[in-house]
């Protein structure tokens, strides 16, 4: 990992947007430039920071570190279900099989845990017992362990709407999926999770929420396809000090964006109203926690592409990619 200092001189050199010529139609999601070419998705990720379905700013280094975890994860998962991951033609960049979207965010949880209006302990802070349609007992603690993991479905919001909760009910009823899709979906996304909990685990991290996305491919096949097990998908705390911040009721040590969502809310904001602005020091606090939990759950050290102009190394990658393809 770089220093501190350096991560803060390179805050004017963040990814904030790539625009290509000769790739087809621009597509922008929270984080991602999408690009449609040859049949096939250039996945641009940047250095956007979103939060409450906003775009709150930008960290260095952090679009470099989720294209590199989700490599990581997609390959250690490939056995359990086929994902969308062609190859990796710049540090930001993620060349992807194209497929039909389900609409649906699949999030696992193995905690109860959250500051969010879609966290289930948010509701359940309130008196609520089913949540998502799932009874929850009484006397439930923050940051405690659930009894068993839990599937807690979102819709899969556009750019500036807000993802809404869903039931298994529901996503039957309203024929969002196929039955047999919908059931092969939460078989995976459990498996998928338990094999994310045993590696995290032999890093000495604890793997406690994340969302899983899916699509079909041209034979109509379910596929994993997004991200996987990233720090902005995914919520990780440290394993060896969980058990007795737990006790005293202070909040986990983490290695996610929840110190992002926790430094927000102090700071008056919970998705409405003029964002505040991240200030240097905090920008490279959150780049670091990024490139940490990079090296804790792949055991390398992460050396990002220190570049004064991120765009024209996409441009001159993508452009030797198009040329040899």
């Amino acid at each position: 990992m770089i220093s501190k200092q350096k991560i803060i001189e390179n805050i004017p050199n963040v990814l904030k947007t790539v625009n290509l010529s000769g790739f087809g139609k621009k597509h922008q999601g929270k984080v991602r430039d999408i690009y449609i070419y040859k049949g096939k998705r250039l996945f641009i990720t940047t250095d956007r920071q979103s939060a409450f379905d906003k775009v709150l700013g930008f960290i260095p280094f952090k679009g470099q570190v989720l294209t590199a975890i989700s490599q990581f994860w997609f390959e250690k998962t490939k056995d359990i279900i086929q994902n969308h991951l062609i190859s990796v033609p710049d540090p930001n960049v993620l060349l992807v099989k194209e497929c039909k979207l389900i609409p649906i965010e699949m999030v696992v949880r193995g905690y109860i845990t959250g500051v969010t209006d879609t966290s289930i302990w948010g509701s359940y802070e309130t008196g609520e017992r089913v949540i998502y349609g799932i009874n929850f007992p009484d006397g439930l603690k923050k940051n405690q362990k659930l009894p068993e993991y839990v599937i807690t479905p979102t819709t899969k919001a556009d750019f500036g709407q807000h993802d809404e909760r869903l039931t298994e009910k529901e996503i039957l009823s309203k024929k969002i999926v196929a039955p047999a899709i919908w059931k092969q979906m939460k078989k995976v996304s459990l498996e998928l999770f338990e094999r994310g909990q045993k590696i995290c685990d032999k890093a000495g991290i604890i793997l406690v929420d994340t969302k899983y996305e899916f699509g079909l491919d041209e034979k109509g096949k379910l596929i994993l396809i997004d991200e996987i097990h990233t720090p902005d998908s995914s919520r990780y705390w440290i394993k060896k000090t969980y058990k007795e911040r737990f006790k005293k009721g202070i909040e986990p040590e983490s290695y996610d964006k929840e110190p992002l969502r926790i430094w927000f809310k102090e700071h008056g904001y919970k998705g409405e109203g003029k964002i505040p602005k991240m200030p240097p020091e905090f920008l490279a606090k959150m780049s670091a926690l990024y490139m940490g939990i990079y090296e804790k759950i792949t055991g390398k050290k992460f050396v990002p592409d220190i570049s004064e102009n991120v765009n024209k190394r996409i441009k001159e990658n993508l452009t030797k990619f198009a040329n040899e393809t």
